[in-house]
Formats: structure tokens, sequence, C-alpha cells
């Protein structure tokens, strides 16, 4: 690589493309190759600090700490376009992690000292190195990082810091999609594996049978055992690569109800992984209660498993699950113990006499709930014919024994009444239609309250399509309606971030919380209601806030600008919430979401002023967008 390619390199290399081209060419003529073969490490944990930065060209580098007790715990993966090495720069004069090739690497190195002058005299680099690269550890210091295991015994392996390539099965066994069904068995049988990769003439995967196919497909049926097994073979193959971390595949597994998964890289069959293997990782895998939910057929027998969800929390907290991961799982379980209750009310009742669609709404419908909360959920069906007194009998009906049995499995009914049993939240699509088009043409302070509850919502079960029709009728309502979100804009700019005049936490005064700040309502919610409030802006579909953020960024929405920066801060909020909530749920008290900053690190102290005064900048960009104060 000559210096023009370097310097092409670092003008697509952020935080390089905040400096100036003539600065560029100074610094690519400076910069030196360097190659790493697999396996070498290039930086040692409490050893030397770095002398330059890696910009990694081709590759990859696996970065972790060893905790006190031994274990490695993975932190991330460089790779192209990738850069470290400034950890090293900004915490002083030895590595804060080891860093070795995962496979033969090459980067170019820029000197210390020119990335220190950087980021002194360019705001911009400065900027994007701290606020984009080091908030990466923005939910837990390394301190705790190390530490951590002492939680839970350092016995156990770590769902989120596993890497599927680490952990799948390498030997794959495989025979062709031509053998018959007699050979395939043998070779089962032989190997003792409970599933088979079928491969085509091209040596591809093309699919896979199991114990359970064989029982099913040729025991059952009575089929010939001298037939072709890729004619009882699933093709429907799902995969995922070897660099996705082990929740990952544990979430696909209970999406799709399978027990195995391949493992590719770049393509190429590389490993399998089993729901066993998942379970062997962790002590109570959520695999196993999504199943024993699965396997039930009666409320009482959902109840035991409903009360195990609790325990999932507590273990990816204790392994330092981000936030965002917990509230992925908990809501592939929650959902699926949602669809079984419904589904076990309908055999009870009977078939209903039209379509209809379960939704829920708030925490639920952005698929960010945890700790058991209240019910949050209606009723959309399809308009009936005739007067649809059948309809209205039937889901009165069923609404009652759906909150009864919620109630039942943990989830306490909603002490606003915002629930299907109340007559008013279960109603034809063309009902839900005319609650919405006049709450937006007529936003009274309660029409804008329910459009905050009801605009998050989500499909559980039933006939999708009608949540999607009501979806798409509110995005043409509200488009271009700068008066509805206007008074939106006004409501979620109430609840402001807790922190006083000169910078320090503004806390409860008075009271059993007193020395607190409520971290939902003054921390999270703003950051909730700034995604809503742009997404609606924006016509982006999304109800979960990361997904929001993940549309947003590429937009030219008020908020748009700040998306990476809010998820970092609703990630670092939720996960402060989380532990919050960990702690005293240990300690046998109820859970709220009244936090003490004292009882905060340094560290977490000044990540969460940080996240405050962001929220705060953004609440003022929507001010000046709409112009709030004037109609509050």
């Amino acid at each position: 690589m000559n210096s023009e390619d370097a310097l092409l390199l670092l003008k697509r290399t952020p935080p390089f493309t905040f400096v100036d081209e003539t600065v560029l060419r100074t610094i690519a003529l400076e910069m030196s190759p360097a190659f790493y073969p697999k396996g070498h490490t290039i930086l040692r944990q409490n050893g030397p600090a770095a002398e330059h930065l890696n910009i990694v060209v081709s590759g990859a580098a696996k970065v972790f700490v060893r905790t006190n007790e031994g274990e490695e715990v993975l932190v991330d993966y460089r790779a192209g376009g990738d850069f470290f090495g400034l950890l090293s720069f900004a915490c002083g004069d030895i590595a804060r992690d080891t860093i070795v090739a995962a496979e033969d690497t090459t980067c170019f190195l820029v000197k210390r000292e020119t990335v220190l002058g950087l980021l002194k005299t360019n705001a911009a680099f400065a900027d994007f190195c701290f606020r984009t690269r080091l908030k990466r550890l923005v939910d837990m210091t390394y301190r705790e990082i190390r530490d951590r295991t002492l939680m839970y015994g350092g016995g156990d392996k770590l769902l989120f810091t596993n890497i599927l390539g680490d952990l799948a099965t390498k030997k794959v066994i495989t025979a062709s999609e031509d053998a018959t069904i007699r050979e395939a068995a043998e070779i089962m049988a032989d190997r003792g594996i409970s599933s088979l990769v079928l491969v085509d003439s091209h040596g591809y995967p093309s699919g896979m049978i199991t114990d359970r196919d064989l029982r099913s497909k040729v025991i059952a049926k009575g089929r010939d055992i001298a037939g072709r097994v890729g004619e009882i073979m699933s093709v429907a193959i799902i995969k995922s690569d070897s660099r996705d971390y082990c929740f990952e595949a544990l979430l696909k597994m209970m999406r799709y109800n399978i027990h195995h998964l391949l493992v590719v890289e770049k393509g190429e069959l590389r490993g399998i992984i089993t729901g066993h293997d998942l379970m062997l990782l962790q002590g109570t895998s959520p695999l196993s209660i999504a199943r024993e939910i699965e396997s039930q057929d009666t409320i009482d027998g959902l109840v035991p498993a409903s009360r195990k969800t609790s325990k999932i929390i507590t273990l990816l907290i204790r392994e330092g699950a981000k936030a965002g991961h917990i509230t992925r799982i908990m809501t592939e379980i929650n959902d699926r113990l949602l669809k079984k209750i419904l589904e076990i009310t309908e055999s009870k009742m009977g078939t209903p006499p039209v379509g209809y669609c379960w939704i829920v709404f708030g925490s639920e419908g952005r698929k960010e709930q945890t700790f058991k909360t209240d019910q949050d959920n209606a009723i959309i069906y399809e308009d009936p014919e005739g007067d649809g007194g059948e309809a209205t009998a039937y889901f009165s009906e069923f609404a009652v024994h759906m909150r009864d049995a919620l109630a039942r499995c943990g989830f306490p009914p909603c002490s606003a009444d915002y629930m299907a049993s109340n007559p008013k939240w279960r109603q034809p699509l063309s009902a839900w239609k005319k609650y919405f088009a006049s709450w937006i043409h007529s936003p009274t302070p309660e029409a804008v309250l329910q459009s905050l509850i009801f605009f998050d919502f989500r499909p559980v079960h039933g006939n999708a399509l009608l949540a999607e029709q009501l979806r798409a009728y509110l995005g043409r309502v509200i488009k271009d309606n700068d008066l509805f979100l206007a008074h939106m804009a006004a409501v979620v700019l109430q609840n402001r971030p807790p922190l006083g005049f000169f910078g320090g936490f503004s806390r409860e005064k008075k009271g059993v919380h007193r020395g607190t700040f409520d971290i939902k309502i003054n921390g999270i919610s703003p950051i909730i209601d700034a995604a809503r409030l742009s997404a609606l802006e924006m016509g982006v579909y999304q109800s979960s806030t990361l997904a929001r953020f993940m549309e947003l960024k590429d937009r030219a929405g008020t908020i748009s600008p700040f998306c990476n920066e809010l998820e970092q801060a609703f990630e670092f909020l939720m996960s402060v919430r989380l532990r919050h909530q960990f702690r005293q749920m240990e300690a046998g008290v109820d859970p709220d979401n009244y936090v003490d900053p004292d009882e905060l690190g340094i560290l977490e102290k000044c990540q969460l002023k940080e996240a405050f005064q962001f929220v705060l900048s953004v609440q003022e960009a929507i001010r000046r967008k709409y112009r709030a104060s004037m109609i509050e």
C-alpha cells in the first residue's frame, strides 16, 4: 500500500474522516504496515500500552479481559475499518485488555503521538473516539467485567461473551442427500449424533434430518427405509454466523422452535450447535422454559413455567447482559407464554366468529419488558356483518378469560383498565380507526395521553394484517399533521432529566424516596418519547425504541443526528435501572425506579450525567422544531 492508498484508507475510517486532508496526507506518509498471524497476542492485559493505533485492513482481532478467576471475557471483535489501541492512550501506560489476532490480520499503524495530538486539537475527532468507541463500555466498567464472575461463581460460561465459533461442534458429520434413509440412520447411530447434515452433489448443505424426523416421518408413517433420505430432510436450514454471540442462536432456536443450528463462516459450514449445548452453557436456560411453555395445554400447567421467567432475568443480569439483549430474550419468552394462553382460551371457547388480532402496547408493545408488569392489551377484530352481536358476546367472554389467566401467570390487571376486558379496548377495525383519527384531529390532553399509550401497539397473535392495516391508517392520518405532533411534543417534554442548575443531580427532597430520582420517568421515558415522536414524524412503523433508532438514523428527522448517542444512553439507563431492581429483589424488596446516585461508582455517575445532558439537548432540539412552549 502506497501513501495514496493509505490516504484513501484514512478518509474512509472514522474518526479520521473529520481530519483535514492536508493533515491526513502527513499522517499517511508516516503510517507503517503490520502483519499479525492468527493467534498472535498484539496487546496483553496489564502489559505495556500500545505504541500505535492499529487500523484493521483485513482479518480480525479479538478483544477480551481476564477475570480474577482466570476466565476470559470477550469484549469485542475488531475487523476491517475498525481500530484498536485507543484505550491504552486514554487510560494510562498499561493495556486494559488483551488483543489477539483471531485470523491472519493486516493493520496500518498510526503513531501514538499523532493520535494524542488529534485528540487535543480536533474536537470532532475526539468526540467520535470517546463517545462512539469508549461508550461501548457504557453499561459497566472493566472492573465490573473482571469481578462479575464472583456474583455467580467462576464455573459458568457466559451466554453473551461466547461466540458460536468457539462453542459449536467443529467436525460436522454429513451425508449425501442421495443416500438411503437406512444409511443415514446407521451413520447417526454409529456416530451417536441426533442430527445429520445432508449435502448436495457440490458438497453444500442442502438439508438436515434429526431423530425426530426418523420417528415422525419414517417409523410413524411406515416409510421404506430404502428410500432416498433427501425426501424426508428439512430443506429450510436455519443458520448463524460463527461470530454471532450464543444468545443470538438462542433467540433463533426459540423463534423457529428448532433444536439444531448450523454455524457458517463466509457462507461455508463450520460447525453445528444444539439446544443442549446452550443449556449446558448456563444453568437455567430460556430454551428450557420456552419448551416447557410449549408443552403445556392448560393454564394450570403454565403457571409454574411462568414463575421461572424472573429467574432468567436474574441469570442474564448476573451474566452482565446488555439491557437490549435481556429485553429481546424476555420478549420471546413472554410472547410465547401469551400465545399459549390465547391458544388454550380459544380451544375452550371455540373458533371466534370473526378474525381478530391480539395486540399489546406499553413496554410490552415496545419489546422492552423485563420484570413482569401489569397487563396492557387490546383486541382488533374484523368488522362483522349485521349488528355484530355474536362477535361482541364472544370477545367479551374471551377477554375476561384472558385477563384472569394472565393474572394467574403473574401479570396483574392494569390499574387504569387499558385491557381487552374493557369494552372500549376490544373493537372492530373501523372503530379503532375512528379512535386514532379523533385523537389526532382533536389533540386534547386525554387524547394525547392515549396516543402515547396505544401508538406503541404490536400484534402478538391472530390476524396480524388487522394490526398492519391500522398502522398504515395511522401513518396516513398523522402525515404532515404538525399540530398534533406539537401537542405530543409539549407533553413528552414535561419529563426532564434530573439535573440541577449547576450540573448536579436533582433529587427527591422528602418522603420515602428522599435523595433519589426516578430513572424511568425522568431518564428513560424522555428517550422513549423522543423516539416515538420522531417515528411518527417520519412514518417509521417500528414500535421498539432501539428499532426506531436504527431506522431513524438514516432519515432526516428531528433526532436522526442523535440516534447513535441516544441508543447508547438508552442502553446505559436501562442497565442502571435493571441492576438497581435486581439488587432490590436480592434484598427482598419490591423493585422500583428510584435510584440513589450515591450508590453508583464514579464512572457510572459521570456517564449518567452525560446521558442526561444529552437527553436535555435532544429535548431542546424537539422544542425548537415544534415550538412546544407556545402551546404548553
